[in-house]
């Protein structure tokens, strides 16, 4: 029967430095996110460099909000003296071990930090990342396919998922050992079992979603943080069906996993903002900034072209990039 492979492989060296997998997915992911909200932030009438200001603090807050997020929440992984862990290991990011809602979270936090140093905006800030970060998270949890985690249950569907048991620590598949999630390899056989490809099943809602946004705002010109709401419940949507799926072990309230609880909050906490702001009604600021730079104008090379959006912005280009 057909399956889908996983990487036997997640770390390679250059000399004395590993070059691991996971940590270039997280990466490329944050780099994309950049030059779409680039090109959405200039289509308000901001500047790409207020993006990248803004983004700095936003990323280092997000990083460290998603690992305290992870941490927090599986303590066993670190601080139970279990065999085979220690404290200090949650520290070792490049492991793997982030939570979207630390990193959401705090990365906002960073963000409100960055647009008030910049004078700009917080929800045309948001509105502007909302598809970008999306699409990030889309690109990292290509991550966990190089790591062999965070799949799903067994299954005979064609579209299975062939996973290894994998030593993030050492970097490659190891014959007679243990699997994410605890499944064991057989002597001799690096192979744990076939599961549902639950990374895939959620890399492709984000990237879907992503489109979604961007049609969404080209087609009602949202603003107010109505975006980012939209984009946090679609989020959360799709992440209740597929956190229902997988089979990595995660602590239960009331029989159902912490991250179904999670969703379930953060899409009321989305719903409300969403209907309080306007709904689709809620219309798109005439500028993103405020104060002094309310009246200030974008950088020559930002500027509209012919009266017209900025080349290359939502509708603005012919070149095929777009969002």
């Amino acid at each position: 029967m057909a399956f889908l492979p996983s990487p036997s492989q997640s770390v390679w060296h250059l000399g004395p430095f590993p070059i691991r997998a996971y940590a270039l997915c997280i990466v490329a992911g944050i780099l994309v996110a950049l030059w779409v909200t680039s090109r959405r932030m200039v289509e308000r009438g901001g500047t790409k460099e207020d993006v990248w200001d803004i983004s700095g603090w936003a990323v280092v807050f997000g990083i460290i909000g998603g690992r305290l997020y992870h941490v927090f929440s599986d303590p066993e992984l670190y601080f139970e003296g279990k065999p085979g862990t220690h404290p200090l290991d949650a520290f070792k990011i490049w492991d793997g071990g982030l939570g979207i809602w630390g990193a959401v979270a705090l990365g906002g936090v960073g963000a409100l930090i960055g647009c008030r140093r910049k004078g700009v905006k917080w929800t045309s800030y948001a509105d502007a990342v909302a598809p970008g970060l999306v699409l990030a998270q889309g690109i990292g949890r290509w991550g966990n396919w190089f790591n062999n985690e965070l799949f799903g249950g067994p299954t005979s569907l064609p579209w299975k998922l062939q996973i290894h048991c994998l030593s993030v620590t050492v970097g490659h598949a190891q014959a007679g050992g243990v699997a994410d999630g605890g499944h064991a390899c057989p002597p001799g056989s690096t192979i744990a079992g076939y599961f549902q490809p639950t990374f895939l099943y959620e890399s492709l809602w984000d990237i879907a979603l992503a489109g979604v946004l961007i049609y969404l705002d080209r087609r009602f010109r949202l603003g107010r943080g109505n975006l980012l709401a939209t984009y946090v419940m679609g989020y959360t949507l799709g992440r209740i069906w597929i956190e229902a799926l997988r089979s990595d072990p995660a602590n239960h309230i009331l029989g159902l996993r912490l991250n179904i609880w999670t969703c379930i909050i953060v899409f009321l906490i989305g719903a409300i903002w969403f209907v309080r702001h306007g709904g689709f009604q809620a219309e798109r600021e005439l500028t993103p900034y405020t104060g002094e730079r309310a009246g200030s104008e974008p950088a020559d090379e930002d500027r509209p072209v012919d009266g017209g959006e900025p080349v290359g912005v939502e509708g603005g280009s012919d070149d095929g990039a777009g969002d």
